[in-house]
């Protein structure tokens, strides 16, 4: 793996405000990176920028709305100038309201696909052209096990069911180019989405995340640590020859 002008590889990270963003991000950190953070707002990313560089690593964190085009091109602009082109992404920023399909309304459908699956096409094609120039690459995708179905969420997993053949493509497109794309697709992870559907449910979180471990064959559920763990692999040298290829990242397998 060769370095950038600046002496280390550069990564971006997506949705690295809090929970699995920001685990990846300081996980990418610990691994020798310069990690850009985008988030909605800088002040969102304060406390990941702060935890790499209180550990060393090298961080920005850099606001934009991933489904806002040209907020993303100006943000891998930026990143490329101040901690070097980037040749590792990481589409984690995600949203999930909940809505049955005829209460759905055209609003939140867009906003959901912009967010999950737009944002993922304007970073790639902007960091992909970084990629592309310096011969090597890492693309980790972060799709769901509700890419195979979740009542509720129509315009979630259709996105995340997206994701998995935007990234599949990826692989067929960018491969000679020394550039590998792979999609992370987690089960039940403590976060601000499960979170979020505890509060919906009624139930006390802990009680929520009992309740979950009881169908997971590994019997607990999944913490942010475990996916950037996976990211890690996915967006080293080693995983060289791993490619469109969908990690299940969920305490068992996934139908």
């Amino acid at each position: 793996m060769t370095s950038t002008a600046h002496g280390q590889r550069t990564a971006i990270v997506t949705g690295a405000a809090r929970g699995i963003g920001a685990a990846v991000a300081e996980r990418l950190a610990r691994d020798g990176l310069a990690v850009g953070v985008i988030d909605l707002s800088e002040a969102d990313c304060a406390g990941t920028v702060e935890a790499i560089t209180s550990d060393s690593g090298s961080a920005m964190a850099v606001a934009a709305d991933v489904a806002d085009e040209a907020a993303v091109t100006a943000a891998v602009a930026r990143v490329a100038a101040e901690l070097g082109p980037p040749t590792v992404l990481v589409n984690n920023a995600g949203i999930g309201p909940r809505a049955d399909i005829v209460e759905m309304t055209t609003e939140q459908w867009d906003s959901v696909i912009g967010v999950n699956l737009r944002g993922p096409f304007f970073a790639t094609r902007a960091v992909g052209r970084h990629m592309i120039e310096a011969g090597w690459g890492r693309i980790v995708n972060m799709s769901s096990i509700s890419a195979v179905g979740d009542a509720g969420r129509v315009d979630y997993s259709s996105a995340k069911a997206g994701l998995i053949g935007f990234t599949k493509t990826l692989a067929l497109e960018l491969g000679r180019h020394g550039v590998t794309a792979n999609a992370i697709a987690p089960g039940f992870v403590v976060s601000d989405m499960t979170r979020a559907s505890a509060r919906r449910l009624g139930r006390d979180f802990e009680e929520h995340q009992r309740l979950a471990a009881q169908s997971i064959p590994v019997g607990r559920v999944g913490r942010p640590e475990d996916i950037a763990h996976t990211a890690s692999y996915l967006v080293s040298p080693e995983a060289g020859f791993v490619s469109g290829q969908v990690i299940y990242v969920a305490g068992g397998p996934v139908d």
